[in-house]
């Protein structure tokens, strides 16, 4: 089985935005997660916060959802993009026919 250039360059957008995440995702996911955890911890318990183990497991838990989610947004995205240009090079590159059978065949 031949791997496809849309294939490869998926694989590279996602090691891309693997690095992507880690320099411009955790720390922004992980304070939107804690924002949104206070809200939710405040909700429950009332706010100000009492320094308790059932509030802070709430934030953390929340920072976690915050962390995770914005990885696989921005992997997603990444692998998506490189998918999609490794298509349209895919299908740019037009093989040459001689007899029924492409360049490709020769090989």
């Amino acid at each position: 089985m031949k791997t496809s250039l849309a294939k490869k360059a998926a694989y590279i957008g996602a090691g891309a935005g693997m690095v992507l995440f880690a320099l411009f995702g955790l720390l922004p996911g992980s304070l939107i997660g804690g924002a949104a955890g206070i809200n939710v911890a405040g909700w429950i318990f009332g706010l100000p916060l009492e320094p308790g183990i059932i509030s802070r497991a709430v934030v953390f838990a929340s920072m976690l959802v915050g962390v995770l989610v914005s990885g696989v947004a921005i992997v997603t995205a990444a692998s998506s993009s490189g998918w999609l240009v490794g298509k349209v090079i895919d299908s740019a590159v037009q093989t040459e026919t001689y007899s029924g059978k492409t360049a490709l065949d020769a090989e």
